[in-house]
C-alpha cells in the first residue's frame, strides 16, 4: 500500500459493521450521563468543583501579572512585592492542589465507567442468543470489549475534561479579559464561531472513519485468534505466508482509515490557530495603538494579553470537542449495539421451576429452522423413556446436534413442543431445566483453571471427596495422581496441557459431579483413539445408569448398546429401533453401520415419504 499522509485512498471501503448500531451523539451523551454519571454525582460534585476552583486560580493569574506590572515595575509599591508573591504561592497551591484532585476524580469516573460497561457487555454476551453469537467471529467481539471500551473511557475523559475544567476556565478567563477591555476581546474571539462551523464540517468523517478502523481492528483481532488456533493447520500446509499478507491487509486497512480520522482532527488545531491567530494580531494592533497614544498601561496590556494566552488552550479544546467528541460515539454505538441487542430467547414472566419425575424427554411434533431457507427439522416426535439410552445417529446435517440443543432450550422450535416430564421447557424456568441436564460434548470445554474447579464448575459447592468419587468414576483419578499438583494442577487454555482422553474424562467427571437426572452426550468419543476411547467408554457406562440419555454417535461402540436408536436424514425419522433390529432391516441404518458410520450423503434411497408416520421411541 503507497503512503497515505494528506489524502484518502477512495479505492478502500468497508461493508457494514455486524456490532454496530445506529445512535445520535445526543443518544450516546444522554446514556452515560443517565447510566453511569448521574449515579455517581457526589463524585462528579467533587470532580466539578475541583475544576472550578483549577479556573478560578487559572483567572486570578492575569490580575496578579497586572498588578505586578503596574505596582511594582511601574509605580515601584515595595510592600506590594511580598504580597503579590505570597498571592502567587496561595494561588499556584491551590490550583496544584485543585488539579490533582479534578484529574484523579474523573479518572476514575471514566475507568469505573467502562468497567461497568464491559460488565454490562459480559452479561449480555453470557445471555445473547447462540444464533446471533455464532454469526460474529469470537475476536471481534473481544476487540470491541477491549479496544472500543478504551476508545470511550479516553474520550469521556476528554469530554469530562473539556466540558468541566476547560469550559469553566474559558468562562472565567472571557470575563477577565472582557472586565479589563471589552473591545480587544471581542478582536480576539471574533474568528470562534467561524472556526466552530469549519470544524462541524469534520464531525460526521470523524465517525464514519473511527468506525471503519474500529472494524478492521476487529478482523485484526479475529485473524489473529484463527491463526493462533490454527497454527498447526497454518504451517502443516505452508500457509504462512498468506496469513501474513491477510494480517499485513488487515493492518493497513486499519491504518488507512485510522489516518482519515487523523487527518480529520488534525484539522481542527491549524484551524482554531489559524483564526484565533488572526484574532491576536488585531488585538495587539489596536492595542499597541493605544499604548503608543498612552491611552493603555503596560500592566493593563500584559494582564489582558496572559489571560488572552491563557485561554488559547481551554478554548481550542473546547472548539474542538465535537470532532474529538466523535471518536468515542463511533466506539460507543458499537459497544451499544451488544448491550441493546435484543434476546430473543427469554424466560416468560409466568415460568415455574421444572417439577422432575421420571426424567421423560419428549418431543412433540418439532419443526426447527436456522434460517427460513434451511429448515432442519420437520415434524420430529420421539420420545426419550425414564431411564433409558436413545442414540441419534444419520449422515451429518440430519438434525442429531438440533435436538440436543433443544432440549437443552438453547433454541426454540419454530413448531412443536418438547417436553420434559408432560411440561413445555418453554414454560419452566432455565435454571430449573438446566439445573436437571448435564451436556458430555465431543470437544470437551475445559477452563483454565484447576482440574478440581473444572469438574465442580458449574454444580454444588466443592467436596473434595465428591469431586474426587466423581474423577474415579470416570477413570480419571489416577492421571490426575500423576500430574505434578494432582487436582491443583491447571489444564491450561482449553485443556491444552491434557491429552484428549484425559480432557474428555474430565468433562464426564464433571457430568457425574452434576448428577444430573437427564444425560446429553453429543458424540463424546468421536475424535479418540481406540485405548481412550474403552476408557471413556467405561466411564460413559458408569454415567448412564439410571439416566434419561439423549446420546450422538457414530460408533458401533456406543451406539449398539442403546435402549433405542433413532435414525435421521433430512430432518426426518426415518427408522428407530434397536441395533439387531435395524442391521438386519437393511435400511439407511444397515448402510451406515457397514461403513462404521463414517459416509455422509448417498442416502437418497433411504429419505421417508413427507407423508410417511413418524416413530417414537418406547412406543
Amino acid at each position: 500500500m503507497k503512503d497515505q499522509l494528506f489524502r484518502d485512498a477512495n479505492a478502500i471501503s468497508r461493508g457494514a459493521d455486524e456490532l454496530n448500531a445506529n445512535y445520535s451523539t445526543a443518544d450516546i451523551v444522554k446514556r452515560i450521563w443517565k447510566e453511569h454519571l448521574r449515579p455517581r454525582l457526589g463524585l462528579l460534585s467533587i470532580a466539578v468543583t475541583a475544576m472550578l476552583l483549577t479556573a478560578a486560580t487559572t483567572g486570578a493569574i492575569p490580575f496578579l501579572i497586572q498588578r505586578t506590572a503596574d505596582d511594582v515595575f511601574v509605580a515601584k509599591q515595595e510592600e506590594m512585592v511580598l504580597w503579590i508573591a505570597v498571592a502567587i504561592v496561595v494561588v499556584t497551591v491551590l490550583k496544584a492542589i485543585s488539579e490533582y484532585v479534578a484529574d484523579t476524580t474523573v479518572a476514575y469516573l471514566g475507568h469505573r465507567f467502562i468497567a461497568d460497561l464491559r460488565i454490562q457487555m459480559f452479561a449480555k454476551l453470557a445471555r445473547a442468543d447462540l444464533s446471533w453469537i455464532q454469526t460474529v467471529h469470537s475476536g471481534r467481539i473481544l476487540s470491541s470489549f477491549l479496544n472500543d471500551a478504551n476508545l470511550i473511557r479516553a474520550t469521556a475523559s476528554r469530554s469530562m475534561v473539556t466540558l468541566g475544567e476547560n469550559f469553566l476556565k474559558v468562562i472565567i478567563l472571557v470575563g477577565s479579559m472582557f472586565y479589563m477591555d471589552a473591545r480587544f476581546s471581542v478582536l480576539i474571539l471574533i474568528f470562534l464561531p467561524l472556526a466552530i462551523i469549519m470544524l462541524s464540517r469534520q464531525r460526521r468523517k470523524m465517525r464514519k472513519s473511527t468506525s471503519k478502523s474500529l472494524q478492521e481492528t476487529g478482523d485484526l483481532s479475529a485473524l489473529i485468534t484463527q491463526t493462533l488456533r490454527g497454527m498447526r493447520v497454518v504451517r502443516a500446509y505452508r500457509q504462512e505466508g498468506q496469513e501474513e499478507a491477510r494480517a499485513a491487509s488487515a493492518i493497513n486497512r486499519a491504518l488507512e482509515f485510522t489516518m482519515r480520522g487523523t487527518r480529520a482532527r488534525a484539522l481542527s488545531s491549524p484551524s482554531m490557530e489559524l483564526l484565533v491567530g488572526f484574532g491576536f494580531a488585531l488585538a495587539i494592533y489596536f492595542a499597541g495603538t493605544q499604548g503608543v497614544r498612552g491611552d493603555l498601561t503596560l500592566g493593563h496590556f500584559m494582564g489582558f494579553m496572559t489571560a488572552a494566552l491563557l485561554i488559547y488552550s481551554p478554548l481550542k479544546s473546547v472548539a474542538t470537542l465535537q470532532t474529538q467528541l466523535q471518536e468515542g460515539v463511533a466506539a460507543a454505538s458499537r459497544v451499544f449495539g451488544v448491550v441493546d441487542r435484543p434476546i430473543t430467547l427469554v424466560e416468560l414472566e409466568d415460568a415455574k421451576p421444572l417439577k422432575l419425575d421420571k426424567g421423560e424427554i419428549e418431543f412433540k411434533d418439532v419443526t426447527f429452522a436456522y434460517d427460513p431457507e434451511n429448515v432442519v427439522l420437520k415434524g420430529v416426535s420421539l420420545t426419550v423413556p425414564p431411564g433409558n439410552t436413545v442414540a441419534l445417529v444419520g449422515p451429518s446435517g440430519s438434525g442429531k446436534s438440533t435436538l440436543v440443543n433443544l432440549a437443552l432450550r438453547f433454541f426454540d422450535p419454530e413448531q412443536g413442543q418438547v417436553l420434559i416430564d408432560g411440561q413445555d421447557i418453554k414454560h419452566v424456568t432455565l435454571n430449573s431445566l438446566r439445573e436437571s441436564i448435564a451436556l458430555v460434548t465431543q470437544d470437551p470445554v475445559l477452563f483454565d483453571d484447576t482440574i478440581r474447579a473444572n469438574i465442580a464448575y458449574g454444580a454444588k459447592p466443592v467436596v473434595d471427596d465428591e469431586v474426587i468419587a466423581a474423577a474415579k468414576a470416570a477413570a480419571a483419578h489416577d492421571f490426575i495422581m500423576g500430574l505434578p499438583k494432582g487436582y491443583d494442577t491447571r489444564v491450561g487454555e482449553a485443556g491444552g496441557l491434557l491429552s484428549g482422553g484425559e480432557r474428555q474424562r474430565i468433562a464426564i467427571a464433571r457430568a457425574i459431579y452434576k448428577d444430573a437426572p437427564i444425560l446429553l452426550l453429543d458424540e463424546p468419543t468421536s475424535s479418540l483413539d481406540s485405548e481412550a476411547e474403552a476408557k471413556v467408554q467405561a466411564a460413559l457406562e458408569g454415567l448412564m445408569q439410571g439416566r434419561s440419555v439423549l446420546m450422538i454417535a457414530h460408533r458401533l461402540s456406543t451406539v449398539k448398546k442403546a435402549d433405542f436408536i433413532c435414525v435421521l436424514d433430512q430432518g426426518r425419522i426415518v427408522e428407530i429401533g434397536r441395533h439387531d433390529q435395524l442391521v438386519a432391516k437393511g435400511g439407511l441404518y444397515t448402510r451406515l453401520h457397514s461403513t462404521q458410520f463414517g459416509i455422509a450423503g448417498g442416502y437418497a434411497d433411504a429419505i421417508p415419504d413427507a407423508d410417511a408416520p413418524v416413530a417414537v421411541a418406547g412406543e
